[in-house]
């Protein structure tokens, strides 16, 4: 393992995205990203505020969802959420195409969706990650989307939201790293769970991984590489997506 503590904890994006998780989890979820010093919180949007306000003098990123998780809302809908967002704090937007488009070939739609969010982030000078769903489509649809998302200079593909019937696996994200243009970075969500996952995602070339296990992956790699174990000083809240058995982003 070549790669220090900063170097892997700026891979994730701490995942606080699960419905059920209460008010004092999703702060505390905040407080434990902040301690582990990871990349980014992506968190519900209706507590982005408060999480911007958390994180606020951090190197720790506040970031939400738009369109999350079907993919399905209006492009005006999901411009207005991605308004919201900003306005709140938001500093990366994760963003999920429109699924049912992408399957029924309507590529003019999905690259209008896709550049109306895609201009109003840029346009605050803060960074956009494209959901594609990977679940549902062929490898001729997600190279598609690539192709979509580097003509409008997306600053990542991600492979999923973590809350479809499958989550990241290495050929989507070899796929993804294989047609996405070079200014596109890869993020990788749903069902990395350790940091052995973690460190075969980096070497199929992802820059992030979306996870709602920061905890036990960076306690892990400060046991390998002898570091004294980080107290977050507060419980993360649980694990998982709409059930326990699923991760989510």
């Amino acid at each position: 393992m070549n790669a220090g503590y900063t170097d892997l904890a700026k891979m994730i994006d701490h995942a606080l995205l699960v419905p059920s998780l209460t008010w004092d989890e999703l702060e505390a979820g905040c407080r434990l990203a902040l301690a582990y010093d990871v990349a980014s919180v992506c968190i519900m949007p209706h507590a982005l505020a408060r999480c911007a306000q958390l994180l606020a003098g951090s190197t720790v990123r506040a970031s939400t969802t738009i369109g999350f998780p079907p993919g399905g809302q209006t492009t005006a809908a999901k411009v207005a959420e991605a308004r919201r967002a900003l306005a709140d704090g938001g500093e990366e937007l994760d963003r999920v195409v429109n699924i049912s488009r992408v399957l029924s070939d309507h590529w003019a739609y999905v690259r209008d969706d896709v550049r109306a969010v895609t201009e109003e982030v840029h346009g605050a000078g803060k960074t956009i990650k494209v959901i594609f769903e990977n679940c549902y489509l062929d490898d001729g649809r997600k190279r598609r989307l690539c192709e979509i998302a580097g003509d409008l200079g997306c600053d990542w593909v991600k492979t999923s939201t973590g809350f479809g019937s499958g989550g990241a696996t290495e050929a989507d994200v070899a796929l993804m790293r294989r047609h996405a243009a070079p200014h596109v970075q890869v993020k990788a969500a749903g069902g990395i769970r350790d940091l052995d996952g973690l460190l075969r995602m980096r070497d199929l070339g992802c820059t992030r991984c979306g996870s709602s296990r920061t905890r036990e992956i960076l306690d892990e790699l400060n046991v390998r590489l002898g570091r004294p174990a980080i107290d977050p000083g507060a419980p993360a809240g649980p694990a998982g997506g709409y059930c326990a058995a699923r991760s989510q982003t």
